[in-house]
């Protein structure tokens, strides 16, 4: 039966390229055999392109997030962090586009770990899973994080008086995830336009940032720009930690680009399109990021006064227009772009964790894989995530610098997540005892691809070392970075789920069969 099922499909893609015939044929057998149900492809490559370009929106988190850089490191961080982390992200972009067209799947990082680990495949696998699962749902908490950010800096600047609590915070926060939760029931009708309209105001709004600031705004001089590293705000001394601790503003935005690879069962020729997609969205939000912090540093205005603000990007902008009007439009531009990217974050890790459930990675997996028939979508996973939202926010309650996690705790996770994978696959490469060849698919890197592992994995770790870091001395229990410890404390428990009952639970994910691009 699944035979005649395989012949009908093949004679049907008669006239599509092998790629999507192959695809084609393998969601049929997933269709058949899968007890939880399959999605189905509707994502383009415009679509594709688009939803990595915009889920990052580095431009626009940068300029909400750049106050850690001026305690730490100043504009040197920025400048120089900008170019370090543009080169640096599409290194490990491209390492991990290698893998997306070698076996594009939701599961992604998790699925690569236990089909090139040298041993203990099932093992690495569900640490994998667990890391990136995590980072994933702390990278869809930070985008409301941000969002109500902006929305307590914006009351505050048009209103003296307002005194914000942190409970504020975190009504914003669950106000604000209802949103996107809602949208994705029909989210294959929205991502078009939406896409669409995402797109086009993260390039028009940053032409406009970009011409507004360098024509109304007083000018910074090159020697603040270019050779001011600040060291002596936040208690570290030492030059090069307040260097790297100030990375966090220029780092964070650009991960995350991974996400088109959590919607690969729904993108068409996905071994093609998702590893153009994500380079290409690395190399564009770096360069725009770039560009656009550039312009900040030489427009920046009064210094003391900005970095004195709650959110330092309104006084820059309030400085340059002299107009409180202007000054709430382009910040709320920059909240726009954030909510855009939301949906894109919250449909690719609702996908990602109903792969690992399908897996059963996760404890009651059985529920969370399931696919809604007629919604054509992973329900109870969405639940899932949008609870876990509701109770993340709750930190603000308790902690004055929640802020602070929601930024660096997705940023360590997912380059956690995007390491093993790499280390991986450059072992397998190294390895001249190996018995069957790697399966390459038709992004190679080729003879280049070792020095691009290691160049990305040296990156990755640099990165790490500072996530962790406190950003200011002395550290006590209000201004402590809890990300270490919160990410540490995932890793164990990982280890416990491990031995208690996933080791017996979970399934090493076998790779869908593959076309010979010889």
């Amino acid at each position: 039966m699944a035979m005649d099922k395989d012949v009908e499909l093949t004679t049907r893609a008669g006239e599509v390229d092998e790629i999507a015939m192959q695809e084609a044929i393998e969601d049929e057998r997933v269709k058949t055999h899968q007890p939880g149900g399959a999605l189905e492809r509707y994502i383009n490559l415009v679509s594709a392109v688009n939803f990595s370009f915009i889920l990052q929106c580095s431009w626009e988190a940068a300029a909400v997030t750049f106050q850690f850089s001026l305690s730490n490191g100043g504009p040197a961080s920025i400048v120089y962090g900008s170019i370090f982390a543009g080169i640096g992200t599409t290194l490990v972009a491209t390492s991990l586009a290698e893998l997306a067209s070698m076996d594009p799947t939701v599961g992604a990082q998790y699925r690569w770990s236990a089909m090139f680990a040298p041993k203990w495949n099932r093992f690495f696998g569900l640490m994998q899973g667990w890391i990136t699962v995590f980072g994933w749902i702390c990278s869809c908490t930070s985008n409301p994080a941000l969002i109500s950010n902006v929305v307590v800096g914006l009351a505050i600047f048009n209103n003296p008086n307002y005194v914000p609590e942190r409970w504020h915070v975190t009504l914003i926060m669950w106000a604000i995830t209802l949103f996107p939760f809602f949208a994705n029931f029909w989210f294959r009708k929205l991502l078009n336009p939406l896409e669409a309209v995402g797109a086009i105001c993260h390039v028009v709004f940053f032409i406009v940032s970009i011409v507004t600031l360098v024509t109304l705004a007083e000018r910074s001089t090159v020697e603040y720009v270019f050779h001011t590293l600040t060291h002596d705000v936040s208690g570290w001394q030492n030059p090069a930690v307040a260097w790297g601790l100030g990375l966090l503003t220029v780092t964070y935005p650009l991960s995350g680009f991974d996400g088109v690879l959590h919607m690969s069962d729904e993108v068409k020729k996905c071994r093609i399109r998702v590893p153009r997609s994500m380079i290409a969205s690395v190399v564009l939000n770096a360069v725009m990021q770039f560009a656009y912090m550039i312009t900040v540093l030489f427009t920046i205005g009064d210094v003391d006064l900005v970095s004195g603000d709650p959110l330092p990007i309104i006084q820059v902008y309030y400085q340059a227009t002299k107009s409180k009007p202007a000054t709430n439009l382009f910040v709320v531009m920059l909240a726009i772009i954030i909510f855009v990217s939301f949906f894109n974050v919250f449909a690719s890790v609702s996908r990602l964790l109903w792969a690992f459930s399908r897996d059963n990675g996760l404890p009651f997996s059985p529920f969370f894989a399931r696919v809604h028939p007629t919604l054509k979508m992973p329900l109870n996973a969405l639940i899932l995530v949008g609870s876990c939202l509701a109770i993340l926010a709750l930190i603000n309650i308790g902690s004055s610098t929640a802020f602070n996690a929601f930024i660096s705790l997705p940023a360590l996770a997912l380059y956690m997540s995007y390491f093993f994978p790499i280390f991986f696959i450059f072992w397998r490469r190294m390895s001249r005892s190996h018995p069957t060849p790697v399966p390459w698919g038709p992004f190679h890197l080729g003879k280049a691809g070792p020095f691009v592992n290691i160049g990305a994995m040296c990156y990755i770790i640099y990165i790490l070392i500072w996530m962790p870091f406190p950003g200011f001395l002395p550290v006590d229990g209000i201004n402590m970075n809890y990300a270490g410890p919160i990410v540490g404390a995932i890793i164990i428990g990982a280890v416990v789920d491990w031995c208690i009952s996933g080791r017996k639970r979970f399934q090493v994910p076998v790779a869908r069969h593959r076309p010979d691009f010889g």
